[in-house]
């Protein structure tokens, strides 16, 4: 025994050593090598159970049972059956000898290598595995272990890891699926049993606050005045080890519901006394006892209560989260519900020591949070199933949830609460649209609650009533959050934003709901804040510069600053509003919107004559971004009419158009004065989106003649002006453009004028590109540094400008198209006149290959077959191989774009349907195959990768007969369609190229090229073809399942299951006969006997759900054979 004793020593002060903070990263690799070495020895669990019992250090023991850990998960199969024996027969001992004394996460890492055991052992080899659990369960001394025992076993056998076979997984699931309802039975006798110990029964209960509470509301929810009376009884005391084992036992249970189905074992009874617990966390005097005793200890204890609440709350979410509901549990589910909504009134009971608010102050946040969970749940997966209950109170259960939305103590909880509106309302939309029958009834039952919500919501985003609140929220810094908002196509935004944002989304959708009754609570609020910003024209008065304004006094200031927030925030929400004005509604609620349309003229008009923007302020870094914001969100909102103003154009072209001309002519006046270098850029682009809306939305007949738009031609035109910044210029060229270049509506094609607005649209586009055209006679002669720059300036302001041009028409009638491409003929002459001078420059090539990118994606028609090739030939001629290496190795991530935006620009050139640009082909695969695609094949950079398999799959998808002639005759004459096949070298190594690019890491690219197949497939049965089938295919799905083997790209298995099965149905004889067994031949790490079980175990299905089953089985086998074999001991006899 000295050896045992002597190597514990000296573990103790390796491990002492090691976890000094003197020692150095050498020393403890060193010593690090020295365990694992240790470890590995066979026998040396031995040493290890003499170091668990005879040792007091944690570090040792830790490292014992990782020892053991390791043995049972990677070398049980090689340990003899006498050592099995004595471990499992000693770990447990150990275990219950020194549970007690044991620090926790010792304790818990002994009963997972226990339960490890039990996973490779039970029934079979260690019978008594379960048996012993609820031995320890069911005696007082060691209930709490036999807790944990049983949630270690719930997570490790229920849903194992992948070192198991798929048949030992279904055997263990259905081994503890046998055993749920004995271990929910124990579960709920404890559970019930501490509660009964420690309730407080009197005889009589006491008078108490909340005797008046169990009124109309819960005896209509509980349905028995017997539940009510249980769930009134006063919440009783426990001890420490009580509440120890309570939140044990809780959490078994909400592990035990992530997996077991909902049925009949989960009892009533078993509903109720979670339903008792969850109580805890609503019980603001637990928190309150704890705090006066003052005592660390019972504050803690008031922790642990709270705590328990939220357990209990976690079991219930578990349940309700399940979407498929028996329906012999349906009733369960309402009792769950009735008696959560007791919780819900109880948390938002207003008595006279606590508002509403306080009290959910007091209660612990997590709690909050899971109670929030559980009402999502419940409006989003069960409303619709227990609405139909007709005792049921959805009404009432409504009035709970709004006092508890407008009560949260903080944002995102309020947050929380306003998606569980959105929820309702998408539920009630969507049940409206799908009963119109009885519209009427559903609305009126509903309009109450409704309106409530709108009102209240418009309030919170309000300073007028909500200033403590708002003045929290964030308006400076962008969300942290921003790559998954953008992810998602989402703005980023600052808090105050999201705020408003959300806040208007649940007014829009009651609004579509009742919209005569939000548009009279929303407009008369919009109304009194405009009387505010117009009145304040009295208070300007002249100074020595220019205008003040003459209000001063602290107090005034503040509510001037209060009314401008709440002025933009209630523009910003009539703008959201403007979709429910328009199409069949049109005339039903003309008049409010005209109403609406002629206030925000009217106030944009103001704000630009009076010149708030510039005025003079007490506190101008307050009031001056105040009142540039509220006419900034004027001229937004007047935007958003821009539908209901074509509409209304449609309407009244032919009678009486006063009405209309006199809006949009205002409209245009307010515009104008802004369209300037001197006006903040905030309000300058608002005003210039505003004027693209009304050019390309409403298109009037009569914009060009008006006064006001010939001024900003005249002003854009004029080269002496000074140029707005890029966006504001590129915005105003695009609506002057669609002045000239749209169809104008409800006219005829006679009556549109083109030869007039071609010359104007000539003349215009001569103006914005004279000094740019002069660029092409000095393009040749080597340029100075200085000169270079200003070239390039000049290059980056003309071409933005026209390529948004030719965006904006890309989708509109052909005159429009031709017009366009005449005026900018020259310029696009000029631009390829320039291109190889620039071709180092890649800053310069990106710009112009965007440029030709969205010519050819616009305008490839009008620019005609002889130029269009001209363009490709320059572009294939100027990219050579050194170029191409040059761009995609040495010029970083613009470099790359340039060659994107080439390869995207032949995308559009091979998708052209007829013959044209087919005479091209060779030379863009050439390009592709034999200069692209080499530079980047052994490049890790998803760089330009994308962007080139995207090309070869349009070359085949739009391009299948450059590959497979198919003749109508052979395919009569043969009975059998076998294409005759060209180009078949180029086909061989495009597929090559997608073969390759699926062993390489990116799993976004291995997605796309995936697809591309797939859809290939689907569309020209490419796997269905004789040179794929005979050559291709099994090499191809040899690849699919290596990937899987290899786990390099889990989140694609379902993608690669059903590719899989795609490409052997096309041949199953040959997949079950040649390739199956061929397959498994060359598997190494697997002995025969084990192939033959991958073999057997691969049932010969033919249908996709059954063939990928059996797929994902044989790659976890496979995967746990060799796990198995690598942990084997040198020279083990495998029989």
């Amino acid at each position: 025994m000295a050896s045992e004793e002597a190597s514990l020593r000296a573990l103790e002060s390796l491990m002492t050593e090691f976890f000094h903070n003197c020692t150095t990263n050498e020393r403890k690799r060193e010593i690090e090598e020295l365990l694992n070495n240790f470890a590995q020895q066979i026998g040396a669990w031995r040493f290890c159970l003499y170091f668990l019992s005879s040792t007091r250090n944690d570090y040792v023991m830790m490292y014992s049972l990782t020892v053991f850990e390791n043995l049972i998960n990677k070398m049980w199969l090689g340990v003899p059956s006498q050592d099995k024996m004595e471990i499992r027969s000693c770990l447990p001992k150990l275990l219950l000898a020194q549970h007690k004394t044991l620090p926790y996460f010792i304790r818990n890492k002994l009963c997972k290598v226990i339960v490890d055991i039990g996973r490779q052992d039970w029934p079979m080899f260690y019978h008594d595995f379960f048996t012993n659990i609820l031995q320890l369960i069911q005696s007082p001394v060691t209930t709490p272990l036999g807790l944990i025992m049983l949630k270690t076993t719930s997570e490790e056998l229920a849903c194992p890891r992948e070192d198991l076979s798929v048949a030992r997984k279904e055997e263990l699931r259905k081994l503890l699926l046998d055993q749920v309802q004995t271990v929910l039975g124990l579960l709920t006798g404890i559970l019930e049993s501490i509660w009964d110990k420690h309730s407080v029964t009197a005889a009589t209960p006491p008078p108490s606050p909340t005797s008046g509470e169990s009124g109309d509301l819960l005896s209509s929810l509980l349905q028995s005045p017997n539940a009510a009376k249980l769930l009134n009884q006063p919440i009783p005391i426990l001890d420490t080890e009580s509440e120890y084992i309570c939140s044990l036992a809780l959490e078994c249970l909400a592990h035990l519901f992530s997996w077991i189905p909902l049925s009949t074992s989960i009892t009533p009874s078993l509903l109720t006394t979670i339903f008792h617990f969850a109580r805890f966390g609503c019980d603001t005097r637990v928190r309150k006892m704890s705090s006066v005793n003052g005592s660390s200890q019972n504050s803690v204890l008031g922790q642990e209560r709270g705590r328990l609440g939220v357990l209990a709350m976690s079991c219930i979410n578990e349940l309700m989260s399940k979407n498929c509901v028996p329906m012999e549990f349906e009733e369960y589910l309402l009792r769950m519900f009735q008696q959560t909504f007791y919780l819900l009134q109880k948390i938002t009971k207003e008595n006279n020591a606590h508002t509403v608010k306080s009290r959910l102050e007091e209660l612990d946040e997590s709690y909050i949070e899971k109670f929030t969970d559980f009402l999502r749940l419940f409006v989003s997966v069960h409303l619709r199933r227990i609405e139909s209950y007709s005792q049921f109170p959805v009404v009432e259960f409504l009035a709970l949830l709004f006092k508890y939305t407008f009560h949260q103590p903080t944002h995102e909880g309020y947050f929380s609460c306003l998606d569980i509106w959105t929820l309702f309302l998408d539920y009630l939309t969507s049940k409206i649209k799908s009963r119109l029958a009885d519209k009427e009834a559903v609305l009126n039952r509903y309009e109450d609650a409704l309106v409530l919500l709108l009102t209240e919501v418009l309030n919170r985003i309000q300073f007028r009533y909500n200033q403590a609140q708002l003045e929290e929220l964030d308006d400076e810094t962008l969300d942290d959050d921003v790559r998954s908002r953008v992810e998602q196509g989402q703005l980023q935004q600052t808090e105050w934003q999201r705020y408003l944002r959300q806040s208007l989304e649940v007014v829009a959708k009651v609004m579509e709901l009742l919209p005569t009754h939000a548009f009279s609570t929303l407009f008369p609020v919009l109304q009194d804040n405009l009387e505010v910003y117009l009145g304040l024209q009295q208070f300007v008065v002249a100074s020595g510069t220019g205008h003040r304004l003459n209000i001063t006094a602290e107090n005034d200031c503040r509510r001037l600053h209060c009314s401008l927030r709440d002025l933009s925030s209630l523009l910003q929400a009539v703008g959201r509003l403007a979709e429910y004005f328009i199409g069949d509604v049109f005339a039903a609620r003309f008049n409010d919107a005209l109403t609406v349309v002629e206030r925000l003229v009217k106030v944009t008009l103001y704000g630009s004559q009076i010149k708030l923007y510039n005025i003079e302020t007490a506190v101008p870094s307050v009031l001056k971004p105040d009142l540039i914001d509220v006419h900034a969100q004027s001229l937004a909102a007047l935007q958003a009419y821009a539908h209901w103003l074509a509409q209304f154009y449609s309407e009244v072209h032919r009678q009486n158009p006063e009405q209309f001309i006199s809006l949009v002519s205002t409209a245009l006046e307010a515009i104008t004065p802004l369209i300037s270098s001197k006006v903040q850029e905030k309000l300058l682009l608002s005003a210039c989106h505003l004027l693209v809306s009304l050019a390309t939305t409403v298109r009037p007949v009569f914009l060009i003649s008006i006064p006001a738009v010939q001024k900003v031609f005249n002003r854009i035109t004029d080269t002496s002006a000074q140029r707005l910044p890029d966006k504001a210029q590129v915005l105003v060229c695009r609506a002057l453009s669609n002045v000239l270049l749209l169809p104008w509506p409800n006219l005829p094609e006679s009556e549109q004028q083109w030869a007039v607005r071609s010359t104007n649209h000539a003349s215009l586009i001569s103006a914005l590109t004279r000094e740019y055209r002069q660029l092409k006679s000095n393009a040749i002669l080597p340029q100075r540094k200085v000169q270079l720059e200003d070239t390039k300036v000049i290059i980056h302001q003309t071409l933005s400008v026209l390529e948004d041009i030719v965006e904006s028409i890309s989708g509109e009638s052909t005159k429009s198209r031709q017009i366009c491409y005449q005026s900018l003929q020259e310029s696009v002459q000029v631009s390829l006149a320039l291109f190889p001078a620039f071709i180092h420059q890649s800053d310069v090539t990106d710009e112009m290959l965007s440029f030709f990118l969205t010519l050819f994606q616009g305008l490839r028609v009008q620019m005609g077959v002889p130029f269009t090739e001209q363009i490709i030939q320059t572009f294939l001629n100027m990219f050579t191989r050194e170029q191409l290496a040059e761009s995609i190795l040495h010029e970083g991530s613009t470099g790359c774009r340039v060659v994107e935006k080439f390869l995207k620009i032949l995308q559009v050139v091979v998708q052209e349907p007829g013959q044209v640009f087919k005479p091209f082909l060779p030379s863009v695969i050439s390009l592709c195959m034999e200069q692209v695609y080499p530079i980047i094949a052994e490049r890790s950079s998803p760089d330009v990768k994308a962007e080139l398999f995207e090309l070869l799959f349009r070359i085949l998808h739009h391009n299948w007969r450059y590959f497979f002639k198919s003749s109508v005759l052979a395919s009569v004459q043969r009975g059998v369609a076998e294409e005759q096949m060209e180009n078949e070298a180029q086909f061989s190594a495009i597929m090559q190229a997608f073969g390759q690019s699926f062993l390489q890491p990116d799993i976004h690219l291995f997605k796309q090229n995936l697809f591309y197949l797939e859809t290939l497939n689907t569309k020209q049965k490419l796997y269905h073809k004789k040179i794929f089938r005979t050559t291709m295919l099994f090499q191809f799905v040899n690849v699919l399942l290596q990937v899987l083997v290899h786990k390099s790209h889990d989140l694609l298995q379902e993608e690669i299951g059903i590719a899989t099965y795609n490409m052997a149905s096309v041949d199953f004889d040959g997949f079950y006969s040649a390739f199956l067994p061929e397959f498994l031949a060359s598997c190494d790490g697997v002995d025969s006997n084990q192939k033959n079980v991958l073999a057997r175990n691969f049932k010969m299905d033919k249908d996709l759900p059954s063939f990928t089953q059996n797929v994902h089985r044989l790659v976890n086998d496979l995967r746990y054979y060799r796990l198995c074999n690598d942990s084997l001991p040198p020279g083990t006899v495998k029989l």
